[in-house]
């Protein structure tokens, strides 16, 4: 029995890990690589494995740097289960749509333009068969999913129907459980409950996405977003927010109703612009029982799903247009969370010049995107071909993050039983190096940090590097 790592090795995104034990071959994720071009570029590639012989997909949760390959894998021969909890697969129905709606947008672009002969990764009638070969798990339901492997799925917290993935394995008289972190939300954020703890487990893969920072904490960070609002008023400029589809959008909502008066929002008008937001956060309208009680509560006192009397849900192309007339009082919430695309470029070409504007970005950028130039104080960008003087007042929210901070990762890692082997994985080179040192000081602990292609026994905890294979 062994685990193979894959995705998510050298950088964040693209996450996909695979298990082999008692002759069958097991999918930990299959996600899309997001960031420039040339990463990008690398979803084209062949698997390094043979997607028919692949015997069933645990999938974590519906983002795309985890779900998004899937429509390729089935497309290139899985015929196999794809097991994940019953609220991803609704998330997903609409997150692989709007990819590959989006990657035939792109191919019909390039090919218009003569810049080269493309296809679409893959069609909306494929990804929509790859939904179909989804199975709904419950939190805490333990599944054999093939003879000697059963499956459990724990609460991450990190979107609506997230989990982390135990998997006992059972090969011969040796029996080892091992279990796989997904994405991890910061504890104590708003809508969804906490992770659960870990329990028994002989290997723990973790993710390390801001395994080398704190966040600042929830408290000063929702002060700071009514400090930007206020100012923002006075200044008579806009508010620009990129924002994931599915799980910031939904807290930004939920924030903008919990804090109606005290932020005076009657002065703004507020528009969720991303017809994929729209329709996620419908779903975690109707999925109460996944939120925490004081989620539940809130929504408890509520008639209808929008809690903010100015909030305009902006659909349609036309309808996204029209907030261009707007020159002040217009929060935007729109994608892309990376500005690598969406409608967030539209709004940012005619608001980036303008000083009076202010720019919230609250999640992690990845390298390569105009999200990270932004981060990293670039001056001037390219929108649509254009260079922009970058005069808009930027604003990074690191308290706003899906993903926990060092302190929740070892919180986390502190619920272990036993004395698990700890692999870092899921973050860029810097991150998880720091991450390591931070674990081995802290928890006296050993992590290991795999490479593409390296494997680890399960039964031993040798880690075999592709290198010297």
């Amino acid at each position: 029995m062994e685990i193979e790592f894959y995705g998510a090795t050298r950088r964040v995104t693209g996450s996909c890990h695979v298990l082999r034990a008692n002759g069958f071959t097991v999918l930990l994720d299959c996600g899309l690589v997001q960031g420039s071009r040339d990463d990008e570029a690398l979803n084209r590639e062949p698997f390094p494995f043979e997607p028919s012989e692949i015997d069933a997909v645990v999938l974590s949760h519906g983002h795309i740097d985890h779900s998004g390959r899937l429509p390729l894998l089935v497309n290139r021969g899985f015929r196999g289960p794809i097991y994940t909890h019953h609220g991803t697969i609704e998330l997903c129905e609409i997150l692989l749509r709007d990819s590959a709606m989006l990657s035939e947008h792109d191919a019909r672009f390039m090919r218009k333009h003569g810049q080269r002969a493309a296809e679409a990764l893959y069609t909306v009638e494929e990804a929509q068969r790859c939904v179909r070969q989804m199975e709904g798990i419950r939190y805490g339901e333990r599944r054999e999913i093939l003879p000697g492997i059963a499956v459990t799925l724990r609460d991450a917290g990190h979107i609506l129907a997230s989990a982390f993935v135990k998997l006992e394995i059972t090969e011969g008289d040796v029996t080892r459980t091992l279990v796989f972190s997904g994405d991890l939300v910061q504890f104590d954020s708003p809508i969804l409950n906490d992770p659960d703890v870990i329990g028994n487990a002989d290997v723990v893969l973790v993710e390390s996405t801001y395994g080398d920072r704190l966040h600042k904490d929830f408290d000063s960070t929702v002060a700071e977003i009514g400090e930007i609002i206020k100012t923002s008023c006075r200044e008579c400029g806009n508010i620009l927010i990129p924002a994931f589809s599915i799980g910031r959008s939904q807290e930004l909502l939920y924030l903008l109703g919990e804090h109606y008066d005290e932020w005076e929002l009657e002065k703004w008008q507020v528009f969720l612009d991303s017809p994929m937001a729209i329709e996620a956060s419908r779903i975690y309208w109707h999925h109460e029982e996944l939120w925490d009680e004081e989620a539940r509560l809130f929504r408890r006192n509520l008639r209808k799903m929008q809690p903010i009397g100015n909030l305009h849900l902006t659909g349609k192309i036309e309808e996204s247009m029209k907030i261009n007339d707007l020159h002040q009082g217009a929060i935007i919430i729109a994608g892309s969370g990376m500005c690598n695309g969406g409608r967030i470029i539209h709004h940012l070409k005619r608001n980036i010049e303008r000083p009076e504007c202010h720019i919230l970005i609250g999640g992690f950028q990845a390298a390569g995107t105009l999200g990270r130039e932004l981060v990293e104080g670039r001056k001037e960008v390219r929108l649509h071909g254009r260079s922009y003087r970058v005069r808009a007042q930027l604003h990074t929210i690191g308290g706003l993050s899906a993903h926990g901070d060092r302190a929740d990762l070892l919180r986390w890692l502190k619920s272990r039983e036993g004395s698990p082997q700890v692999m870092i994985v899921h973050g860029e080179d810097a991150a998880k190096e720091s991450f390591k040192w931070f674990l081995h000081n802290e928890l006296a602990i050993d992590p290991l940090i795999p490479q593409p292609g390296d494997r680890l026994d399960l039964a031993t905890n040798e880690l075999r590097l592709a290198s010297t294979e």
